[in-house]
């Protein structure tokens, strides 16, 4: 395995970790779950402040979703391998981006 094969591996699961952890925290807090329904809410200083938490706890919604939604009909695998890969390369690159910050932290 070379090093930039662990290096992504490391960031997928980093980010697959912070998205939990992201979704944990804030039901933790607020006592309800984190979803994408809360950018509906239009222009305003709430809706701002969910953008950051949405970001990197996307990977852990939308499987959530995936998995707890409609099992029926034709197709089914296909969409949850579509969600999958969606999912899996948007906690590469939320996993990349806080590698990548902690190397800035700790080398500066």
């Amino acid at each position: 395995m070379t090093p930039h094969t662990l290096q992504s591996f490391l960031a997928l699961a980093i980010g697959f970790g912070v998205a939990g952890l992201c979704c944990s925290t804030y039901r933790l807090i607020t006592t309800r779950l984190p979803s994408f329904s809360q950018l509906n809410a239009g222009a305003s200083p709430k809706t701002i402040a969910a953008v950051p938490l949405l970001i990197f706890a996307a990977p852990f919604l939308i499987m959530r979703n995936t998995l707890l939604g409609d099992r029926s009909g034709p197709g089914r695998f296909q969409f949850v391998f579509l969600a999958t890969l969606i999912a899996g390369f948007w906690s590469l690159m939320s996993g990349q981006v806080l590698v990548m910050a902690l190397q800035a932290f700790i080398s500066g």
